[in-house]
């Protein structure tokens, strides 16, 4: 699973520097641009580091905190729909694939803990 994660994660991440780029280049949006920016790109960052942990408490600490920074892009993609600076159907699509991401790390967060 944690592959899956790995590579949704990172496509996700990729496109919100696309998204983070619009936002800022054509809706000259900078607070809320560089908050999804920062958010959305750190659950793979987080991720990527938690599989190269030293023991299952840093894998654990890293997953807890990219599940984080799951739920804070979650609410700012919800903010970033409702404020209209981008379309519906584009929203809907980047909050699926972040709701898929809080699944799967919740998912693998329960089995860590379970196996401790």
């Amino acid at each position: 699973m944690a592959d899956i994660l790995q590579k949704k994660a990172y496509k996700f991440a990729l496109r919100v520097v696309k998204l983070s780029e619009y936002l800022h280049n054509e809706k000259h949006e900078y607070v809320l641009s560089r908050k999804i920016l920062d958010s959305g790109t750190n659950i793979a960052l987080l991720i990527e580091e938690g599989k190269q942990g030293e023991n299952r408490q840093d894998f654990i600490q890293k997953y807890s905190v990219a599940n984080k920074e799951a739920f804070k892009s979650h609410l700012l993609l919800r903010l970033i729909r409702d404020s209209k600076y981008i379309a519906e159907n584009h929203a809907e699509s980047l909050l699926f694939d972040c709701g898929e991401i809080q699944g799967l790390l919740i998912t693998s967060l329960r089995t860590a803990r379970k196996n401790e």
